[in-house]
């Protein structure tokens, strides 16, 4: 008995040590109904940028960007991992570039997120080694239907995977190693984009051989498990052929390019869980996949085939259990179209990659706001350090800090239907949203027509974030937007600003710098600030009749 006692005691202890180390590591968690990213214990709010693509590689071209990522108020760089330096010959690793990128962005307190160019970016292999590129017989590449070799890894091959897998994994390991302790790599993106082009699948001969083969049973598994939930723009291209669970790729999903492109994605989805597992198996880093979103009206091929898009990210989840969430990386204006596919199945939002363009400010407010994103990261953060700060970049750092502000507030009310946001620009003028007991309609300030460029036919993108913090208590963070309210449950009367302050948050603690009133209010009609006026307010409101 007493020997049961103390085997029981010694599997409670491992068990606790196992939850520790677990909790103890970046990691995502549930919120109510939405995830936040746990660092060192703690609620971690993404306020990122992505570098291009060839900053990281050595660390004199990393000189100037540090400074200019505190200038910018970023709080996360992410930066490609580049195979071909980590493992110049096979089985030698080379690990000084990941070791001075992790002490700098620690001595600037950044996190870091890596970015695996691995098999793929963009599609391309163009990152693999040289003895992997000049190797074309252990390596083989994947074939179009014209049976060219292109310069894409296939995904069919166990010595393809067996490379890459091996370099990732000794990746990990050696981050564990180094900074384990610190937790200044946070998070991990294996692969980069990944896509079939110029053909919608693989027609190499291990392809062929797979595509004659059965559907795998897991992923019918999945499928048959998942059939009432599934995406409905995938669900109808099952259904059409049937909703079949035996047979092969044809067989079960009829002879179409959406066929081949779901035969791909599967298999694009088994390799990078693979090599996903295999780096979490060293150290257990959330892991994501990033997708090239595709054009309207064009076909599979004519855009990177098979990556993780909306329409196929059933077939992803089925061959990926080892990867967190999946993130669009946006060249496409479509933003709420994209991110509202996104977010279905309670998929987490990470923007990891957005045009450096004039929206990506008012994207930001929207994205924390209203789909409660982990993160937001536009592309080329760094512009050209040494250079004066642009509008569009101090704009940046403006709504970053204010973020960084609100912070506490977001991470509170996370997942509890108390937060919400409006992206608001010529073709969207106004907008509606419920919070608590009341009904917000919010309009572009341009709108009201008081200020200069509110009669340009090209209105500059305006955000705001709501938060309710109490009954009819109320923060607003942003610009260009301007708030009218009704209560849903005393529909008869009328809504008042019972008190509105202009402040700022120092060390978590609420400041007023203004009192507003009179004009300030247009005379207690709304709460507003024009697209020039970074802020944030505390109001509260009150009935009478």
């Amino acid at each position: 008995m007493k020997r049961m006692r103390f085997l029981f005691l010694i599997f409670l202890i491992a068990l606790l040590q196992l939850s520790f180390a677990q909790d103890n590591i970046p990691h995502l968690k549930k919120a109510g109904n939405k995830y936040q990213l746990m660092v060192n214990g703690k609620p971690f709010l993404l306020l990122a940028g992505e570098l291009g693509n060839s900053t990281a590689s050595t660390m004199e071209s990393m000189e100037p960007v540090w400074q200019r990522m505190k200038e910018l108020n970023v709080n996360s760089i992410l930066t490609p991992v580049y195979w071909e330096l980590l493992e110049p010959e096979e089985g030698k690793f080379d690990f000084k570039l990941i070791d001075d990128l992790i002490l700098e962005a620690r001595k600037h307190d950044l996190k870091l997120v890596f970015l695996w160019f691995g098999s793929w970016k963009n599609s391309m292999s163009s990152h693999a080694p040289a003895w992997v590129k000049k190797d074309q017989k252990r390596f083989p590449r994947a074939k179009s239907e014209t049976g060219v070799s292109q310069e894409i890894l296939t995904p069919f091959s166990e010595n393809n995977l067996n490379a890459d897998l091996n370099a990732y994994s000794n990746l990990l390991k050696h981050i564990k190693e180094i900074d384990a302790e610190h937790q200044t790599v946070i998070l991990m993106q294996p692969e980069n984009e990944i896509g079939m082009l110029p053909s919608a699948r693989d027609y190499c001969d291990l392809a062929n051989r797979k595509f004659t083969e059965n559907v795998p049973k897991e992923l019918v598994d999945y499928l048959v498990k998942n059939k009432e939930t599934l995406n409905p723009e995938f669900s109808e291209i099952w259904a059409k052929n049937g909703s079949k669970t035996k047979g092969n790729w044809e067989d079960v999903f009829g002879k179409s390019l959406q066929t081949d492109e779901i035969f791909m994605a599967y298999y694009f989805a088994l390799f990078t869980d693979k090599v996903a597992a295999a780096g979490k198996k060293e150290y257990g880093l959330p892991a994501y996949v990033n997708a090239a979103l595709n054009s309207p009206g064009k076909n599979p091929g004519e855009y990177p085939s098979a990556g993780p898009l909306p329409h196929i990210l059933d077939v992803w989840k089925a061959g990926s259990p080892n990867i967190d969430f999946y993130s669009p990386d946006f060249y496409n204006p479509d933003f709420k179209h994209w991110n509202d596919l996104y977010t279905r199945q309670e998929n987490p939002l990470f923007i990891p990659e957005h045009n450096f363009d004039n929206t990506v400010v008012a994207k930001a407010l929207y994205s924390f706001g209203h789909y409660e994103a982990l993160g937001f990261s536009p592309f080329s953060i760094e512009q050209i350090p040494g250079t004066p700060i642009s509008a569009k970049e101090e704009k940046l750092a403006k709504v970053y800090e204010l973020l960084n502000q609100i912070k506490p507030l977001l991470d509170e009310n996370r997942g509890k239907n108390r937060i919400d946001a409006v992206l608001l620009d010529n073709d969207t003028k106004n907008a509606t949203f419920i919070l608590g007991n009341y009904e917000f309609n919010a309009r572009h300030t341009f709108n009201l027509g008081w200020e200069p460029n509110s009669k340009s036919e090209d209105w500059e993108q305006a955000a705001a974030i709501i938060i309710r913090t109490g009954d009819n208590e109320f923060y607003y963070a942003g610009f260009g937007v301007s708030l009218e309210f009704k209560n849903l449950k005393q529909k008869n009367m009328n809504v008042g600003i019972l008190k509105a302050e202009r402040g700022y948050f120092k060390d978590g603690k609420w400041t007023v710098y203004q009192h507003l009133n009179g004009d300030q209010t247009h005379q207690g009609r709304h709460i507003r600030s024009f697209v020039g006026d970074i802020s944030i307010q505390r109001f509260t409101l009150y009935e009478y009749e």
